[in-house]
């Protein structure tokens, strides 16, 4: 931990105003990786992501209890009906009057079409769930854009994206657009695009959302991380996705 702060406060001190990564210079984390982890995400077999994909294509066509109604009973092939999906999440609830990510829109569905309690974030079945209709879109470009609806979300996802929190001081984009290539404790720091998530995390042991990364960051940090679901915490996934726009989908992703 030593270690990590006195790294945090050498970056935090070094680092100039931030400024956005060129779009031909935009690289996933992926590239970044070891090579066997790159192995590792390529080989289906090897991927550990796709126990939860193959745990999640079970729930797709499990009917819920008060229902009796599954997912597939309503958007069928998942192939076909999911393709694209998570590539433009998080998207705009007309009815909540702000954007929800696509575990929020899975519970949702489950609450209003299947009469089913929620999952809890980080729970197996909603990682299985995410993780299945994410991996519907692999190779699809991110396609999340600013629409007049999104507008304020997303400006306050850049304005988080760009504001230093915690003890340590840093801001997201002093890591992740002043200093990607760079190591900090040992470690590369990536451009922080959201491509592959839920991810399996060799350090988690599991797979994880986007917003359990953006909460270790912040712990990270030495800042008091969002809530599960928090309107800031949709707010930044937003922006991290329109920041990634173009750059094709690889759920589930391996990272270290």
């Amino acid at each position: 931990m030593r270690t990590l702060l006195a790294a945090g406060l050498a970056l935090a001190a070094a680092t100039a105003a931030a400024a956005e990564i060129a779009l031909d210079a935009r690289r996933s984390g992926y590239d970044f990786a070891r090579p066997e982890i790159r192995a590792m995400q390529d080989d289906e077999t090897a991927n550990p992501g796709m126990l939860w994909v193959l745990q999640g294509e079970s729930l797709w066509a499990r009917k819920a209890d008060a229902a009796a109604k599954s997912c597939q009973d309503c958007h069928g092939d998942a192939a076909v009906s999911m393709k694209g999906v998570a590539a433009r999440y998080p998207a705009f609830d007309p009815v909540l009057a702000r954007p929800l990510d696509l575990e929020q829109r899975v519970n949702r569905c489950r609450s209003e079409h299947q009469g089913a309690e929620p999952l809890a974030w980080e729970s197996e079945d909603l990682l299985a769930l995410t993780a299945f209709v994410a991996r519907q879109s692999r190779g699809v470009p991110i396609t999340v854009t600013a629409s007049p609806t999104l507008r304020p979300f997303l400006d306050l996802g850049k304005e988080l994206f760009h504001q230093r929190e915690g003890q340590l001081n840093l801001s997201c984009s002093q890591c992740h657009d002043d200093n990607w290539g760079k190591r900090l404790a040992g470690s590369v720091i990536p451009q922080g695009h959201p491509t592959g998530y839920p991810i399996y995390r060799l350090e988690w042991q599991s797979l994880g959302s986007l917003q359990r990364r953006l909460r270790n960051c912040m712990t990270a940090v030495r800042a008091e991380p969002f809530d599960y679901g928090a309107p800031q915490a949709v707010a930044l996934e937003l922006y991290l996705m329109e920041r990634a726009g173009g750059m094709p989908m690889d759920a589930p992703a391996v990272r270290p």
